[in-house]
């Protein structure tokens, strides 16, 4: 239904910033051949966690769902052929919007380019600090350099002889032509007695340094680092923003499978599947099942069919939980999407990217936590119109092993049986 942009990192003017971010709440389509009433459904649940976003002080989150929604009820279900359905509860919707998301939405822009400018502001001062701070270290680099050059042309001026000691005694073997001694060689050496010690390596009256005084001084030149990386940008493109275009990680009780395969006990000795709905909250730009909701059903040894789903959306907003995606069981089977499977999942992906699809297949032992390919398998089995099970093409993959999600043995999922 929607898709995430990632904001490029040049981008950092304020207004360029909301404009960027107006345009990612815009991304919202309607697919035609899905139940209107889903749409309904995902608009509850978008402002459900824009409401988590807003109260979390993750604004720029809060703003993209309110303006996703709105455009959503405003704008696009009017293109859906089933649109009449609903024409009443979408006009209760904008009676909504106009009162009261409109301007928590407005609020939240002005307050969004208030942060975006200070920021701006701090990023130029800092890149001006970092510029100065550069020229700074180009005069000492040439200061030294003209240094350098001061103490070579001393060198060759006769002056290094009086670094050499008085009591330096050279033995001169009669046998060979004496030669003057390597004024190099005499450089290195080093009299404790005779030098300083410490931080101040200089000879008292030569204006001259000790050669590892001197390497050292270059080599903290040569080395120093800015403190200030001048590539570096206002910092919008974070982890916790939907601008990111990552999934958010969904948090799995790690009992879920074992509850769900003993309420399943029954069907799955008949070789009958049962299926359930995932569902729980947001917090902290991070998606946690909390809750199995096992729904009317009608079930056969390889498909099973939800009934009076408006059950499940009464549970759902009396608790205040979104739909996180769905699990059943492959009785006889092993753990994988077969045709109908991907076109169940479909609706849920769509509506929530980061829905799973979790296969439990007990003759196997093994489990299986799925979702379609974000760039190939969503886009393919929404267009595919064909029902029942059907053939698919493999290659490119239509469905993969979910890398979003992490287990969790300390929290327990809680169920709510409507079968009863």
């Amino acid at each position: 239904m929607s898709k995430a942009v990632s904001m490029s990192m040049g981008v950092v003017e304020p207004q360029e910033r909301m404009k960027h971010l107006s345009h990612c709440g815009n991304l919202i389509e309607v697919d035609k051949n899905m139940p209107v009433t889903r749409y309904y459904r995902s608009g509850t649940e978008m402002l459900r966690m824009a409401n988590v976003y807003l109260r979390e002080g993750n604004h720029e989150n809060a703003f993209i769902l309110y303006l996703r929604y709105m455009t959503l009820f405003i704008e696009k279900i009017r293109q859906h052929p089933d649109y009449g359905s609903v024409k009443a509860e979408v006009r209760d919707i904008n009676r909504k919007i106009k009162d009261e998301i409109m301007p928590t939405t407005e609020k939240l822009r002005a307050k969004l380019l208030t942060h975006y400018q200070r920021e701006y502001e701090q990023f130029l001062a800092s890149k001006e600090a970092e510029r100065v701070r550069e020229l700074e270290r180009d005069r000492e680099r040439e200061k030294e350099r003209q240094r350098q050059k001061e103490r070579e042309r001393a060198g060759g001026a006769g002056v290094v002889p009086s670094l050499i000691p008085a009591n330096l005694h050279v033995l001169i073997d009669e046998g060979n032509q004496p030669s003057a001694p390597d004024l190099d060689l005499l450089d290195q050496v080093v009299y404790p007695n005779d030098f300083p010690t410490g931080a101040n390596r200089s000879l008292p009256g030569s204006g001259l340094l000790l050669p590892a005084a001197n390497e050292a001084a270059a080599d903290k030149t040569a080395n120093s680092k800015p403190s200030f990386d001048r590539n570096q940008k206002p910092s919008y493109n974070r982890t916790d923003s939907l601008l990111a275009g990552s999934l958010r990680l969904v948090h799995v009780p790690g009992d879920t499978m074992e509850v769900f395969l003993k309420l399943a006990l029954a069907n799955t000795s008949k070789n009958i599947e049962t299926c359930g709905v995932l569902a729980g909250h947001l917090s902290q730009n991070q998606l946690y099942i909390t809750h199995i909701i096992t729904p009317q059903q009608q079930g056969t040894p390889d498909s099973c069919n939800t009934m009076h789903e408006e059950q499940i959306f009464d549970v759902q907003d009396q608790m205040q939980l979104i739909t996180l995606g769905w699990i059943h069981t492959h009785p006889t089977q092993t753990a994988f999407l077969s045709s109908v499977d991907l076109h169940t999942h479909c609706s849920y992906q769509i509506m929530m990217p980061e829905a799973l699809a979790i296969v439990c297949a007990p003759k196997y032992n093994t489990t299986g936590f799925f979702i379609l390919t974000p760039h190939y398998g969503l886009d393919y089995i929404a267009q595919c119109r064909q029902s029942s099970f059907h053939p698919h093409p493999n290659d490119p993959p239509l469905f993969m092993e979910a890398q979003h999600i992490r287990m969790d043995n300390q929290a327990k999922i809680k169920v709510i049986d409507l079968r009863r």
